[in-house]
């Protein structure tokens, strides 16, 4: 299995380690600082963090940790000039898988900037991106961010996460990926399970953004088992525990 979104830096040892434990072999963790800050050295510090610790620390428990980095909406207040020269090398590199989570939150003037900016590198560079949608005014947000996409990348490269109920006909008819966040508070397997059920599985990931909010690390397995349980075919379960997450993110989690 594939965990498509967490926050490994909120996060313990003994969570890489259940999720290990529980069949999860892959985790695409995301940049998010969850503190006001407005100084470029600080986060890149915190995304270096992210690269070069957590990577390590989830490996020690078995989970290969892929790495997402970029300037979350929260964090936008920041200059960026320092983050975007090391997006171009992380990416030259290999060192990351995708630009996020990006998106926007509040709809600053300066949200939609860094936004913008990084969709720009991702399409130069074509490079994946994982945008956010809020738990406020997600229907909102998410007609803002479908009127800046087709301007500024490819929709190849893209997942919109945090789909639910409330927003998967907005972007079902599009080229998008899209993902579905099992996390207390947001949506419970059986929201997620009904969605593919009506939808189908080939457009979905699943994720479980465990974060310094309340979260279960165990949120994916619990929703594969689910699915098994009900007696969705195997093929199509493999897809969202697996399948579609290696083709978009292009990685091999044998």
């Amino acid at each position: 299995m594939i965990d498509t979104h967490i926050h490994a830096d909120a996060r313990s040892g003994e969570d890489f380690n259940e999720m290990y434990v529980s069949g999860i072999d892959v985790a695409v963790t995301c940049a998010y600082y969850p503190y006001i800050i407005n100084n470029d050295s600080i986060l890149l510090n915190h995304l270096m963090r992210i690269l070069n610790y957590d990577t390590k620390r989830a490996n020690e428990y078995g989970l290969d940790l892929k790495v997402a980095l970029g300037i979350h909406p929260t964090n936008s207040n920041v200059d960026g000039e320092l983050i975007y020269e090391n997006l171009y090398k992380w990416i030259e590199n290999k060192e990351i898988i995708a630009i996020g989570e990006i998106g926007l939150e509040d709809l600053t003037e300066k949200e939609y900037e860094v936004f913008k900016k990084q969709l720009d590198i991702a399409e130069e560079t074509k490079t994946n991106v994982i945008i956010h949608t809020p738990r406020k005014n997600k229907e909102k947000v998410l007609d803002e961010i479908l009127d800046i996409l087709p301007e500024h990348i490819s929709p190849e490269y893209v997942v919109i996460d945090h789909i639910n109920s409330n927003v998967v006909d907005k972007v079902i008819s599009t080229d998008y990926t899209l993902g579905l966040t099992v996390q207390p508070q947001k949506m419970d397997k059986f929201e997620a399970i009904d969605i593919l059920n009506e939808y189908s599985f080939d457009k979905f990931l699943l994720n479980s953004d465990m974060s310094n909010k309340p979260s279960d690390p165990l949120s994916v397995p619990k929703t594969i088992r689910e699915l098994t349980r009900q007696g969705f075919n195997q093929k199509e379960i493999d897809k969202i525990a697996f399948k579609n997450a290696e083709k978009f993110f292009n990685i091999d989690s044998c």
